[in-house]
């Protein structure tokens, strides 16, 4: 079975929320087309990174408050048990209006004021690789997570392999800058890293990390 009950209930959520083909230009810098995407592959391929995000922080996260940075719709939240409020970071208005309704309780935050030593954990799941500069905002992440909270990083490795199943997905586009390696090496002087699972198993894809401030 490739989908658990969750992930069948929210792909047909954001099917019944959202038309992706006409409205791709505003949801294709999010993975929601990936989520909902007609080959099962292709979406299981998506929905795994949040799992294996959800047991990274099962494994290494305190309790307190989490930040989820570039959160989309907010599917890492319903695949996710936390144990502390959900705050996020969107600035896609149609994708954060959606998040909204799905979660009412979630916490929108600006991230020019994530503060100090705020989050037991902070995602940055597939977002980061949009940025030219990451520097200033790996510098907030630093400052906003607890001493014993946990960093959880994942992008693209925009390999042959990659590249060939995004063709192959019909995902033509190319909104990346930067890639995981690239991403990862410019974390490691702030943090030190805990984990890593390159996904899917035997086709590395996606890179996902675990990472302790230092």
């Amino acid at each position: 079975m490739l989908f658990s009950n969750t992930v069948k209930s929210r792909r047909a959520a954001l099917q019944s929320q959202f038309d992706v083909r006409r409205e791709f230009e505003v949801l294709e810098e999010s993975c929601v087309p990936s989520y909902v995407h007609r080959n099962p592959l292709a979406a299981w391929t998506a929905w795994s990174r949040l799992n294996t995000a959800s047991r990274l922080y099962d494994r290494f996260a305190p309790e307190g408050p989490l930040l989820d940075f570039g959160s989309a719709t907010g599917e890492l939240r319903q695949v996710l048990r936390p144990r502390g409020p959900y705050h996020f970071v969107e600035q896609n208005e149609t994708l954060t209006a959606a998040l909204k309704r799905n979660i009412s309780d979630a916490i929108q935050v600006d991230p020019m004021e994530l503060g100090e030593s705020r989050f037991a954990a902070i995602f940055a799941l597939d977002s980061l690789e949009h940025n030219e500069d990451i520097a200033p905002i790996l510098t907030a992440f630093r400052r906003a997570l607890r001493p014993d909270g946990v960093f959880i990083l994942s992008g693209p490795t925009e390999n042959l392999l990659y590249r060939l199943g995004r063709r192959l997905a019909g995902f033509d586009g190319h909104y990346h800058v930067q890639t995981i390696g690239d991403i990862e090496r410019q974390v490691k002087p702030g943090f030190t890293r805990l984990a890593r699972s390159l996904q899917p198993a035997g086709a590395p894809l996606f890179s996902l990390t675990a990472w302790a401030g230092k």
